[in-house]
């Protein structure tokens, strides 16, 4: 079936990989220090975070990462629905009384001592099966007005969960992921232009009707109009990376990971690592999202397999948009959204998925010419 293409392919992308395990390292080093104060003081363990990050996120990943690793991805073709299905399964079950919910979310699943974030495994099942769908059709057929209606479907069931729990900026990452792939696989120029106008209508009308989403928004067109509410948050943010300068406070140093930033060890994580390495140490964590991204891009033009090269574009764009996502919100480039940043943020079934994920694109690699 894939007679170009022997199973054991060629050695992987060896830069993929020293990419890879930098921002995986690099993520630890800034959690140790992002969190060790929070830990000493709820629980009296300065690396109570950082030693969960590595039992809930950092072991499971290597699992999924050399499995991801060895495993031949054509082999994902066939189990795509089933994959994404028990994915949704898991997520709908977040709405039971096998959910958590924190902070007004309901976004965790329980089972036992251990809780996880189905909406993490979107991120691999949902772009494996829009990937398998797409490149089974053949190019003609994917401009179809019913290529169009999958999308659209399938769209809407993911996002339609995820707003319930509510994780708005995961939708972004995902759809946004999503329309990569359909856009890549040929559609046509008015689905496609469809397909962003729906999305956008779609997107205004949900910040529009949640007054926490719309607050967020004009909190992004008027900065500073309230500071001591709905703009601490960013205010914070912002002063934290400039205090950091050009070189930095130093490793250990952030005086306001405790005292006053918010969600310091997750979605305001950038803002520590600006605050401790500075300018320099921030302008290093983004050109090795920037460098992830462009490697998985040309990868994917490298490919002569149609699932091989969606699948690298949907991660790729998954990689991209969630660590800008992130890095603008807290910057004050786009409005302030909850998303951790991939490798670094606290979260075991983020670190563990986003592992899984670079294992299966470093298998990919091998088969590229």
């Amino acid at each position: 079936m894939f007679g170009r293409y022997h199973k054991s392919g060629h050695h992987p992308d060896y830069f993929l990989l020293a990419l890879f395990a930098v921002l995986t390292i690099a993520g630890l080093v800034i959690l140790s220090s992002a969190s060790s104060d929070l830990g000493k003081i709820r629980f009296n363990d300065s690396y109570y975070y950082f030693k969960h990050q590595i039992t809930r996120g950092l072991i499971p990943g290597i699992i999924g990462f050399f499995l991801a690793s060895r495993i031949y991805y054509q082999r994902y073709r066939k189990f795509a629905l089933i994959l994404l299905v028990l994915s949704l399964v898991l997520l709908t079950l977040v709405f039971t009384k096998f959910g958590l919910s924190k902070g007004g979310a309901s976004r965790w699943l329980t089972l036992g001592s251990l809780s996880f974030q189905p909406a993490e495994l979107l991120k691999l099942t949902f772009i494996i099966y829009l990937a398998a769908w797409f490149s089974k059709n053949k190019p003609g057929a994917r401009g179809t007005p019913g290529g169009l209606i999958v999308f659209l479907i399938m769209s809407i069931l993911v996002g339609g969960l995820l707003i319930l729990e509510p994780a708005t900026s995961t939708v972004v990452v995902l759809l946004g992921a999503g329309f990569a792939i359909y856009f890549l696989s040929g559609a046509s120029l008015k689905h496609v232009l469809g397909a962003i106008v729906l999305g956008a209508i779609a997107l205004g009308f949900i910040i529009y009707s949640t007054p926490y989403r719309l607050e967020r928004v004009l909190t992004f067109l008027n900065p500073g109009e309230d500071l001591e509410g709905s703009g601490f948050h960013l205010k914070e943010a912002q002063t934290a990376i400039g205090t950091g300068g050009l070189f930095g406070v130093g490793y250990g140093e952030s005086k306001s990971k405790v005292s006053t930033l918010p969600a310091a060890i997750g979605d305001s994580i950038f803002a520590v690592a600006a605050e401790e390495f500075g300018f320099v140490g921030a302008g290093i964590i983004v050109a090795l999202f920037a460098a992830l991204t462009f490697r998985l891009f040309w990868l994917a033009k490298k490919m002569g397999d149609r699932f091989g090269q969606l699948l690298l574009t949907g991660f790729a764009t998954i990689f991209a948009l969630q660590s800008a996502v992130n890095i603008g919100a807290i910057s004050g480039l786009i409005p302030l959204t909850g998303i951790p940043l991939p490798f670094v943020s606290y979260g075991g079934t983020a670190l563990a998925v986003f592992l899984t994920i670079s294992g299966l694109t470093l298998n990919i690699s091998k088969y590229t010419h």
